[in-house]
């Protein structure tokens, strides 16, 4: 069976630009099967894009190729690449920190650079198109690769894996008692705020579930959220609009309103520059 491809973009459905990838691929090899991650990334969040690639990626069958193009420096210097990960998947992007997450926390074997006098779409009045490497370049390849015309050799030459651009990632600081980490990301839909403190590490400190936790919240080291919150399993053990404290899907810990927004009602977001303490 040839590779599922999953594409993830910050391009929206409001033109055409995804319609004009999935034709590139379906002109390669009608037979390929193309599937949405996301294309509501935020616009040039290359930190966003490494995440949402760690959050999907391993639920995927192993083999699948991720298309994720998110691409501020698109035909600057910045290496095009596709990257072959430890446990089996292809991952074909920018090199522009959009791999950090799945470097650190699943590993990558191999990367190349994609070799554009090969892997480049041809023929279709492109060649000086410099702005549109999702279809042109990113799109092609993967098509390229799930098809078997080329193998990941086929790709471009090899460079060193300590060589992929990264973003800093923080660690959280968790002692008997107290917890403390950032906001290291969101999800948009009900606004809730993940923190980059793992469930396990959080519970070994002392917390558990049914406690009723201080939370505190700083933006830039100003105070701006300060309450005792709920830390349960899941939202329905909070009361309708009450901020609570659950373990996310990614083995996190997170904060949320029930059947609310935890952004919205308080006016919060992530980032480094957000962080979060909890005690005892």
């Amino acid at each position: 069976m040839k590779p599922i491809l999953v594409f993830q973009t910050d391009f929206t459905y409001k033109e055409g630009a995804v319609s004009s990838m999935y034709g590139v691929v379906k002109t390669v090899d009608r037979e390929l099967e193309i599937m949405d991650g996301t294309h509501e990334l935020p616009q040039y969040d290359t930190w966003s894009a490494s995440y949402r690639l760690y959050q999907s990626l391993q639920f995927w069958p192993e083999g699948t190729i991720y298309v994720s193009v998110v691409d501020p420096g698109v035909g600057t210097s910045r290496r095009a690449c596709v990257a072959k990960t430890v446990d089996g998947y292809y991952i074909v992007t920018p090199d522009n920190g959009s791999l950090t997450h799945v470097k650190r926390l699943i590993g990558i074997e191999a990367v190349r650079e994609i070799d554009e006098s090969v892997n480049r779409l041809r023929g279709k009045g492109t060649e000086d198109v410099a702005i549109f490497h999702g279809r042109d370049l990113f799109g092609y390849t993967a098509a390229r690769l799930a098809s078997g015309i080329i193998d990941f050799e086929g790709v471009g030459p090899e460079y060193p894996v300590e060589e992929i651009v990264e973003h800093e990632m923080h660690e959280p600081v968790v002692e008997p008692g107290k917890a403390q980490g950032i906001f290291e990301i969101n999800d948009p839909n009900f606004g809730n705020l993940w923190t980059n403190i793992p469930l396990k590490a959080f519970q070994e400190a002392g917390f558990a579930y049914g406690d009723h936790i201080n939370v505190t919240v700083r933006h830039e080291g100003e105070k701006v959220f300060e309450e005792k919150v709920l830390f349960h399993q899941s939202f329905g053990f909070a009361q309708k609009g009450d901020p609570m404290i659950y373990n996310n899907e990614m083995m996190k810990v997170a904060m949320a309103v029930s059947q609310g927004s935890f952004c919205d009602k308080y006016n919060l977001s992530y980032g480094p520059e957000w962080t979060i303490e909890f005690t005892k």
